[in-house]
């Protein structure tokens, strides 16, 4: 088979792509058969060397694995290598029952640092930029798994991790930062603090931020852009794939390019689990074709989106999925109505007035659930004349409800009066049981 550079990869043909994909899966697929969890899963579909897999459509009859699966096998029940092999681990961030625990080899984490240097660089980034990645380093895959990429590229890395806006802003100021690495809700906190610590926009040399980690709206995206002045790239990872890079925006900003020769890609109906068209929103389900420390086939990542029809102006050719819309296990039920977070950041942060952080709540009123949209707004709008006020809340209350169908109860708060979370923002608060 030929060997293709690294960067031409990206500008493969289809048949060529799928050639490296069948390549790399029948690679997985002998590092997967040493562990005992997929050596069953395997056997019982017929595949017992990876001879036995013709096709990538013959991927289809293996079932999936899940974030159950996951904790099942906890501590090492998907390690495929010597655990001397092994030189890092990450962990899931969740907050209940085991983590997901992911294993690399010295391999794994090269091939992971090469995605995250070709992310990078497809959203613009170059030796010349100062980049200051404010996600969270440890466990959390966020930090690092960007840092490594960062350095390859040659860029000037500041790992100045989440939390302390105080000494975040005086990094940015002090040593010019061009690109930061943040989860989109710390970037409106960030802005938000700027006056209280005496920063300006003049101060900073802020070119882009790269935006993951967590749900958001196009609007929101629009926000960041306009309050900084600057592009915001959209980017997606998880980590059972391996982290930041799995797909990320390239300058043209027309959706995510998914990195097909690192990952197979299907979007299934998160109802049947059987595979929709090109452009029906669905449940993505990953292959992870290029980590051998621990395997993963078919992960039902719970991550509503598309794949986006036509080619990139860019020109390369792995396929483009759409902003993450929300996950099949954060919807919320309401009085029977099924309302995901997004829908209504979507139309909060179409609100002028609106300040740069709210937060849902649902909760019981006798049988029936009730919605409130808590929101903050400018002070000169809390004390401006209550018909004002009043008018501001209905548009809100009428907007939201013709895109949920529900009508919900808003509540306006003064700057500063919500919880604000540094990592990943907790916009969803269900006192009936189940916080997100």
């Amino acid at each position: 088979m030929r060997v293709y550079s690294p960067q031409d990869i990206e500008f493969l043909d289809r048949q060529a792509l799928e050639a490296i994909q069948l390549l790399r899966l029948k690679k997985v697929i002998a590092v997967a058969l040493d562990t005992p969890f997929y050596k069953e899963r395997l056997s019982g579909v017929g595949i017992e060397h990876p001879k036995d897999l013709k096709s990538l459509d013959d991927l289809n009859k293996i079932p999936f694995t899940t974030k159950d699966d996951l904790r099942d096998t906890y501590p090492y029940g998907l390690l495929s290598v010597n655990k001397k092999e092994v030189v890092r681990m990450h962990a899931s961030s969740g907050t209940t029952g085991k983590p997901t625990v992911i294993f690399y080899d010295r391999d794994d984490l090269n091939r992971w640092t090469h995605l995250a240097l070709r992310s990078l660089r497809a959203c613009g980034c170059g030796p010349i930029d100062v980049f200051q990645n404010m996600m969270t380093y440890g466990l959390f895959t966020g930090g690092l798994g960007l840092h490594y990429g960062a350095e390859d590229l040659g860029m000037f890395v500041i790992p100045s991790s989440g939390g302390n806006t105080q000494r975040q802003l005086l990094l940015m100021k002090d040593f010019g930062t061009t690109v930061v690495h943040a989860t989109p809700s710390y970037m409106l906190h960030l802005y938000a603090q700027m006056d209280n610590m005496g920063v300006k926009l003049s101060d900073l040399n802020l070119h882009k931020a790269l935006i993951g980690a967590e749900p958001h709206s196009e609007d929101l995206r629009r926000k960041i852009e306009t309050l900084f002045g600057i592009d915001a790239y959209n980017s997606y990872g998880l980590s059972e794939m391996n982290g930041p890079s799995v797909a990320f925006e390239c300058v043209e900003k027309s959706g995510m390019h998914l990195w097909e020769d690192a990952y197979r890609l299907e979007i299934v109906d998160r109802h049947s689990l059987e595979a929709v068209e090109d452009g029906v929103v669905g449940e993505l389900v990953l292959t992870n074709l290029i980590r051998h420390a621990s395997p993963i086939l078919r992960y039902r990542t719970k991550d509503l989106t598309r794949i986006l029809t036509g080619t990139c102006a860019c020109g390369r050719t792995s396929r483009r999925i759409d902003r993450i819309m929300g996950r099949t296990d954060d919807m919320l039920i309401i009085n029977g109505v099924n309302v995901f977070p997004s829908q209504i950041e979507e139309v909060v942060m179409k609100i002028p007035e609106a300040g740069n952080n709210y937060r849902i709540v649902v909760r019981k009123k006798g049988t029936l659930d009730v919605l409130i949209v808590e929101l903050e707004v400018g002070p000169d709008i809390l004390s401006d004349d209550t018909r004002d006020l009043y008018a501001l809340k209905g548009r809100l209350v009428e907007a939201l409800k013709a895109s949920i169908s529900i009508k919900p109860i808003v509540e306006f708060h003064e700057p500063g009066q919500l919880p604000v979370q540094e990592g990943k923002a907790i916009r969803v608060v269900d006192e009936r049981g189940n916080l997100y």
